[in-house]
Protein backbone atom coordinates (compact mmCIF):
# COMPACT_ATOMS: atom_id res chain seq x y z
CA UNK A 1 0.00 0.00 0.00
CA UNK A 2 1.28 3.32 -0.79
CA UNK A 3 0.94 6.75 1.17
CA UNK A 4 0.68 10.31 -0.03
CA UNK A 5 4.21 12.46 0.32
CA UNK A 6 3.08 14.89 2.82
CA UNK A 7 5.95 16.36 2.01
CA UNK A 8 4.11 17.21 -1.18
CA UNK A 9 1.27 19.17 0.66
CA UNK A 10 3.39 21.64 3.28
CA UNK A 11 3.55 24.48 0.60
CA UNK A 12 -0.60 23.96 0.33
CA UNK A 13 -0.77 24.06 4.15
CA UNK A 14 1.58 26.63 4.28
CA UNK A 15 -0.43 28.60 2.38
CA UNK A 16 -3.45 28.08 4.74
CA UNK A 17 -2.03 28.77 7.79
CA UNK A 18 -0.75 32.62 5.85
CA UNK A 19 -4.82 33.23 4.62
CA UNK A 20 -5.92 32.11 8.01
CA UNK A 21 -3.54 34.44 9.68
CA UNK A 22 -5.01 37.62 7.74
CA UNK A 23 -8.57 37.02 8.49
CA UNK A 24 -8.20 38.12 12.07
CA UNK A 25 -6.17 41.52 10.19
CA UNK A 26 -9.07 42.12 7.66
CA UNK A 27 -11.96 41.68 10.32
CA UNK A 28 -10.29 44.11 12.94
CA UNK A 29 -10.94 47.13 11.48
CA UNK A 30 -9.41 50.71 12.18
CA UNK A 31 -11.36 53.84 12.19
CA UNK A 32 -9.75 57.27 12.35
CA UNK A 33 -10.87 59.99 14.82
CA UNK A 34 -11.89 63.02 12.54
CA UNK A 35 -13.17 65.38 15.51
CA UNK A 36 -12.77 65.64 18.88
CA UNK A 37 -13.80 68.22 21.76
CA UNK A 38 -13.62 67.80 25.81
CA UNK A 39 -11.27 66.90 28.40
CA UNK A 40 -9.67 63.56 26.87
CA UNK A 41 -9.29 65.64 23.56
CA UNK A 42 -5.83 64.90 23.88
CA UNK A 43 -5.76 61.28 24.37
CA UNK A 44 -8.14 60.94 21.04
CA UNK A 45 -6.49 63.84 18.53
CA UNK A 46 -8.09 64.06 14.92
CA UNK A 47 -6.01 61.29 12.69
CA UNK A 48 -5.54 58.72 15.58
CA UNK A 49 -6.51 55.48 14.53
CA UNK A 50 -8.67 53.32 16.69
CA UNK A 51 -9.07 49.49 16.10
CA UNK A 52 -12.09 47.62 16.51
CA UNK A 53 -10.67 46.17 19.79
CA UNK A 54 -9.62 49.44 21.42
CA UNK A 55 -11.71 50.63 24.15
CA UNK A 56 -12.71 54.22 23.92
CA UNK A 57 -13.45 55.30 27.64
CA UNK A 58 -14.70 59.08 27.00
CA UNK A 59 -15.33 61.03 30.45
CA UNK A 60 -18.55 64.00 31.00
CA UNK A 61 -18.21 66.56 28.30
CA UNK A 62 -16.31 64.50 25.89
CA UNK A 63 -17.28 63.66 22.20
CA UNK A 64 -15.05 61.60 19.64
CA UNK A 65 -16.30 61.20 16.35
CA UNK A 66 -14.80 58.41 14.37
CA UNK A 67 -15.10 57.30 10.64
CA UNK A 68 -14.23 53.86 9.37
CA UNK A 69 -15.74 51.45 6.41
CA UNK A 70 -18.93 51.44 8.17
CA UNK A 71 -19.79 55.25 8.47
CA UNK A 72 -18.52 58.18 10.76
CA UNK A 73 -19.95 57.50 14.62
CA UNK A 74 -20.40 60.24 17.39
CA UNK A 75 -19.18 58.51 20.98
CA UNK A 76 -19.89 61.19 23.81
CA UNK A 77 -18.89 60.44 27.37
CA UNK A 78 -19.11 59.35 30.05
CA UNK A 79 -18.60 55.94 29.01
CA UNK A 80 -16.50 53.04 27.41
CA UNK A 81 -17.08 52.39 23.44
CA UNK A 82 -15.78 50.50 21.23
CA UNK A 83 -15.77 50.16 17.26
CA UNK A 84 -16.76 46.74 17.20
CA UNK A 85 -20.64 47.87 17.98
CA UNK A 86 -22.83 47.60 14.79
CA UNK A 87 -23.67 51.40 14.05
CA UNK A 88 -27.17 51.83 12.94
CA UNK A 89 -26.31 52.19 9.64
CA UNK A 90 -24.10 51.00 6.46
CA UNK A 91 -22.90 54.08 4.84
CA UNK A 92 -20.63 52.05 1.94
CA UNK A 93 -22.67 53.16 -0.61
CA UNK A 94 -22.73 56.89 0.54
CA UNK A 95 -18.68 56.66 0.45
CA UNK A 96 -19.21 55.30 -3.26
CA UNK A 97 -21.39 58.19 -4.40
CA UNK A 98 -19.84 60.73 -2.39
CA UNK A 99 -16.20 59.97 -3.81
CA UNK A 100 -16.83 59.02 -7.70
CA UNK A 101 -14.96 60.91 -10.37
CA UNK A 102 -17.05 61.21 -13.46
CA UNK A 103 -16.32 63.58 -16.98
CA UNK A 104 -18.03 66.52 -16.84
CA UNK A 105 -19.91 65.22 -19.72
CA UNK A 106 -22.17 62.33 -17.83
CA UNK A 107 -22.04 64.70 -14.48
CA UNK A 108 -25.41 66.03 -13.65
CA UNK A 109 -26.52 68.61 -11.22
CA UNK A 110 -27.93 68.08 -7.79
CA UNK A 111 -28.01 68.63 -4.07
CA UNK A 112 -27.90 66.73 -0.80
CA UNK A 113 -29.67 67.68 2.29
CA UNK A 114 -29.01 66.36 6.06
CA UNK A 115 -32.60 67.09 6.54
CA UNK A 116 -35.72 68.60 5.52
CA UNK A 117 -34.70 71.67 7.33
CA UNK A 118 -30.84 71.33 6.98
CA UNK A 119 -28.77 73.12 4.96
CA UNK A 120 -27.57 71.99 1.48
CA UNK A 121 -24.32 70.07 1.04
CA UNK A 122 -22.21 69.00 -2.09
CA UNK A 123 -23.26 65.66 -3.35
CA UNK A 124 -19.46 65.19 -4.64
CA UNK A 125 -16.78 65.40 -2.74
CA UNK A 126 -14.52 66.95 -5.81
CA UNK A 127 -16.54 69.84 -6.17
CA UNK A 128 -15.12 73.18 -5.35
CA UNK A 129 -17.65 74.76 -3.18
CA UNK A 130 -18.03 78.69 -4.09
CA UNK A 131 -18.35 79.10 -0.20
CA UNK A 132 -14.95 77.01 0.52
CA UNK A 133 -12.08 78.44 1.40
CA UNK A 134 -8.81 77.05 2.27
CA UNK A 135 -7.25 74.10 1.29
CA UNK A 136 -8.99 72.26 -1.41
CA UNK A 137 -8.24 68.32 -2.53
CA UNK A 138 -8.54 67.54 -5.92
CA UNK A 139 -8.74 64.04 -7.23
CA UNK A 140 -8.27 64.42 -11.05
CA UNK A 141 -7.39 68.04 -11.85
CA UNK A 142 -8.31 67.76 -15.26
CA UNK A 143 -12.07 67.71 -14.01
CA UNK A 144 -12.57 70.44 -12.38
CA UNK A 145 -15.79 71.69 -11.42
CA UNK A 146 -17.44 75.01 -9.31
CA UNK A 147 -20.30 74.00 -6.83
CA UNK A 148 -23.19 76.28 -5.53
CA UNK A 149 -25.46 75.45 -2.84
CA UNK A 150 -28.39 77.36 -5.22
CA UNK A 151 -30.27 76.62 -8.67
CA UNK A 152 -32.64 79.84 -8.37
CA UNK A 153 -30.79 83.02 -10.55
CA UNK A 154 -27.79 83.25 -12.60
CA UNK A 155 -24.85 84.00 -11.45
CA UNK A 156 -20.91 85.08 -12.37
CA UNK A 157 -17.70 84.35 -10.39
CA UNK A 158 -14.58 85.65 -10.77
CA UNK A 159 -11.52 83.23 -9.93
CA UNK A 160 -8.14 85.13 -9.27
CA UNK A 161 -4.86 83.87 -9.59
CA UNK A 162 -2.87 83.90 -6.10
CA UNK A 163 -5.46 86.59 -4.96
CA UNK A 164 -4.10 89.19 -7.62
CA UNK A 165 -5.14 89.54 -11.30
CA UNK A 166 -8.17 88.12 -13.03
CA UNK A 167 -7.75 84.78 -14.51
CA UNK A 168 -11.01 83.68 -15.78
CA UNK A 169 -14.82 83.80 -15.16
CA UNK A 170 -17.35 81.40 -14.11
CA UNK A 171 -21.18 81.37 -14.75
CA UNK A 172 -23.83 78.91 -13.49
CA UNK A 173 -27.25 79.20 -15.36
CA UNK A 174 -30.30 79.37 -13.91
CA UNK A 175 -31.35 76.11 -12.38
CA UNK A 176 -27.90 75.09 -11.88
CA UNK A 177 -25.33 74.38 -9.43
CA UNK A 178 -22.27 72.97 -11.49
CA UNK A 179 -20.31 75.15 -13.97
CA UNK A 180 -17.12 74.15 -15.41
CA UNK A 181 -13.50 75.16 -14.10
CA UNK A 182 -11.98 76.55 -16.95
CA UNK A 183 -8.49 75.08 -17.21
CA UNK A 184 -7.16 76.66 -19.47
CA UNK A 185 -7.01 80.40 -17.69
CA UNK A 186 -6.71 79.02 -14.27
CA UNK A 187 -4.82 75.49 -14.20
CA UNK A 188 -5.20 73.22 -10.90
CA UNK A 189 -1.51 72.22 -9.74
CA UNK A 190 -0.68 70.97 -6.63
CA UNK A 191 -0.02 74.30 -4.50
CA UNK A 192 -2.33 76.63 -6.70
CA UNK A 193 -3.69 79.34 -5.15
CA UNK A 194 -7.00 80.94 -6.24
CA UNK A 195 -9.33 84.00 -5.33
CA UNK A 196 -12.87 82.80 -5.80
CA UNK A 197 -15.23 86.01 -5.63
CA UNK A 198 -19.29 86.43 -6.88
CA UNK A 199 -21.36 89.10 -6.16
CA UNK A 200 -23.46 87.34 -4.01
CA UNK A 201 -20.35 87.17 -1.17
CA UNK A 202 -17.20 87.64 0.34
CA UNK A 203 -13.78 86.09 -1.80
CA UNK A 204 -12.56 83.09 -0.48
CA UNK A 205 -8.99 82.04 -1.66
CA UNK A 206 -8.11 78.23 -2.15
CA UNK A 207 -5.57 76.33 -2.39
CA UNK A 208 -5.88 72.92 -4.24
CA UNK A 209 -3.83 69.75 -2.66
CA UNK A 210 -3.39 67.39 -5.48
CA UNK A 211 -3.83 63.39 -4.39
CA UNK A 212 -1.46 61.06 -6.28
CA UNK A 213 -4.78 58.47 -5.76
CA UNK A 214 -7.95 58.07 -3.61
CA UNK A 215 -8.19 55.75 -1.01
CA UNK A 216 -10.77 53.02 -1.21
CA UNK A 217 -11.55 52.99 2.37
CA UNK A 218 -13.34 56.27 3.89
CA UNK A 219 -10.73 55.92 6.93
CA UNK A 220 -7.84 56.48 4.81
CA UNK A 221 -9.11 59.13 2.33
CA UNK A 222 -10.32 60.95 5.85
CA UNK A 223 -6.14 60.28 6.77
CA UNK A 224 -5.00 61.77 3.63
CA UNK A 225 -7.74 64.95 3.60
CA UNK A 226 -6.21 65.75 7.19
CA UNK A 227 -2.58 65.52 5.99
CA UNK A 228 -3.61 67.83 3.37
CA UNK A 229 -5.18 70.31 5.62
CA UNK A 230 -8.66 69.72 3.54
CA UNK A 231 -10.93 69.95 6.75
CA UNK A 232 -13.73 71.51 4.86
CA UNK A 233 -13.93 68.40 2.56
CA UNK A 234 -13.39 66.35 5.93
CA UNK A 235 -16.53 67.38 7.25
CA UNK A 236 -18.69 66.87 4.58
CA UNK A 237 -17.94 63.48 4.12
CA UNK A 238 -17.96 62.89 8.04
CA UNK A 239 -21.28 64.57 7.77
CA UNK A 240 -22.23 62.46 4.77
CA UNK A 241 -21.07 59.25 6.41
CA UNK A 242 -22.94 59.81 10.04
CA UNK A 243 -24.63 56.19 10.28
CA UNK A 244 -26.71 57.83 12.93
CA UNK A 245 -29.19 59.03 10.23
CA UNK A 246 -30.02 55.66 8.76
Amino acid sequence: MSFPDRRLHRPLIAAALAVAALVPLSQAQAGVVVSVSGPSAKLYPVGKKLADTDKVVLKSGDTVTVLDQRGTRVLKGAGTFSLADKPAADRSSTFALLTRQRSAQRVRTGAVRGDDAGPVTRPNLWYVDVRQAGPMCIANPAEVRLWRPATTGEALYVIGADGARASSKAAFSDGEMLTVWDLSQAPVTDGARYVVAGQDGAPHEITFRLLDSVPAAPEDLALKLIEKGCTAQLDVLSAAMNTADG
